[in-house]
């Protein structure tokens, strides 16, 4: 009986998912918003990403990173000044791929 309890609020969960981003789907026309809402969702990728890698750059098990020979560092500066260098994706990530690499390997970090 328990396995048919799982099957229902699963597919329960599905149904509620569904009808709950439809409706943006659902309205012929746009759905009017203020223009600081819009200027804001603009940003939010963005705020998505940073809250994902910034903590993966500076923290280890959960505590900032208390010393200077970590290669994530390095391979964040290399990359950040490779993109502003030449605005290219994935020249940033072999840049920072790259520093990484000869830190972790070369020397050990």
């Amino acid at each position: 009986m328990s396995f048919w309890w799982a099957v229902l609020g699963i597919l329960g969960m599905a149904v509620i998912t569904v009808i709950t981003r439809s409706f943006f789907m659902l309205p012929k026309d746009e759905i009017p918003m203020p223009d600081w809402a819009k200027n804001g969702l603009r940003y939010a990728p963005l705020a998505a990403l940073a809250a994902v890698i910034v903590p993966e750059i500076v923290l280890t098990q959960g505590q900032l990173i208390s010393t200077w020979q970590d290669a994530r560092i390095y391979a964040t500066a290399a990359g950040t000044a490779y993109f502003f260098w030449k605005r290219g994706i994935l020249g940033t990530i072999l840049c920072g791929t790259a520093v990484m690499l000869a830190l972790r390997i070369g020397l050990g970090w």
